[in-house]
């Protein structure tokens, strides 16, 4: 049976393979399992998780995982081989897999940067013979950065999760106005009942849920509690769907209540931030830029935004290019990006706001996938 992303996976591994063969990278090994997660395998496979994938120079894929029906079922690679195969050991699978692909003495292997140095001593000693490259500047780094750049098919499932993710908006303000949301709890047991009825895979991440007393942190701890809500003054909702794999990332702030004259004025001012980044966010644009402008906004105000401007979406809530002013030149917004735009504010008196929306980076500016907003109840 043809899988929708089975081309998608196919191009992605052309392009990775053309970049191993210009670096003289016999073989690349990705391994996604408990305590070291890669989505680089579903990127280049289609499968979800818990396997081993080993590409090489040659154009050959290999599939190793823990599920092998699983992987039978939405795979797209050339080869499947078990893992209990192996006695369940990575080590014994990369080394087998390696010499099934006819991999010379004296070639490159590169492994995940991810990896405990304990694991890659028993590498380089089950491998003599090849040399094993364990680098931040490695293969793995193009891929995230090859991953940053999304096909039609990415774009797709990003949009369908968006469209899911302003729907739940939608139901918690009314949920919320009709009093049957009266806690952080329904909040989050809403977005994730909705997101399963709406045929996602479930939430990007945990929801995070802050009625006024914990606004004030960047990521609220515990995510979500039993704490009435909205309260009285400034709450923060933080969410994403999974559609496909891929999340969306979007944050809304909710007033209710009676609220100072400095709540007001900061609730303009991440408004005004928001616009003002948004002006930026254009592709070949370099996007310290966009960040720059944002925090001299907030620096003319005399306050201090504690967090980047953004960073790339896709199979992961938190991807590549991270959007802050002390990032290189060289990192430029590109068509095909999905990055996040969250200024936000946090005081342990006034509150916490933040606006957060998916913006994808077109040919010709930007398109705003997600709707957040200031919800005034």
């Amino acid at each position: 049976m043809t899988k929708k992303y089975e081309k998608y996976c196919k191009e992605r591994r052309e392009q990775l393979i053309h970049i191993m063969q210009e670096k003289h990278i016999a073989a690349t090994v990705f391994e996604d399992t408990e305590g070291r997660r890669d989505t680089s395998i579903r990127y280049l496979t289609g499968h979800p998780g818990d396997a081993i994938l080993i590409i090489s120079a040659k154009g050959e894929s290999i599939l190793c995982p823990w599920d092998e029906h699983m992987a039978a079922n939405m795979a797209s690679v050339d080869k499947i081989i078990p893992f209990t195969r192996f006695s369940r050991n990575p080590i014994n699978a990369v080394k087998a897999i390696l010499q099934k692909l006819h991999i010379n003495d004296g070639s490159r292997i590169d492994i995940s940067p991810e990896t405990p140095y304990p694991m890659f001593l028993r590498y380089v000693d089950a491998l003599p013979g090849l040399n094993v490259l364990c680098r931040e500047e490695g293969i793995h780094s193009d891929v995230i950065k090859l991953r940053a750049t999304k096909d039609e098919y990415e774009i797709q499932c990003i949009k369908e999760a968006a469209i899911v993710t302003d729907m739940i908006v939608d139901k918690l303000e009314e949920g919320i106005r009709q009093g049957t949301i009266q806690t952080e709890t329904d909040v989050a047991l809403l977005i994730e009942k909705e997101a399963r009825i709406a045929g996602c895979e479930g939430t990007g991440f945990e929801s995070l849920v802050a009625c006024p007393e914990r606004s004030f942190g960047i990521h609220c701890f515990p995510p979500y509690t039993a704490k009435p809500f909205p309260g009285n003054g400034l709450s923060i909702v933080d969410f994403g769907v999974k559609k496909e794999g891929y999340t969306s990332d979007l944050t809304i702030t909710f007033v209710s209540g009676n609220i100072t004259e400095e709540q007001e004025k900061q609730l303009q001012l991440i408004q005004k931030a928001y616009d003002e980044g948004l002006k930026y966010y254009n592709p070949l644009v370099p996007v310290k830029l966009a960040a720059t402008k944002v925090n001299d906004l907030f620096t003319k105000a005399k306050k201090t935004m504690p967090h980047s401007l953004g960073h790339g979406v896709g199979l992961e809530a938190h991807e590549y290019p991270v959007i802050r002013s002390s990032v290189s030149s060289e990192d430029i917004f590109l068509p095909g990006m999905v990055v996040t735009l969250e200024p936000g504010l946090y005081d342990p008196e006034l509150g916490g706001c933040r606006l957060e929306n998916d913006i994808l980076i077109t040919e010709t500016g930007n398109q705003v996938l997600t709707k957040s907003r200031i919800i005034r109840i």
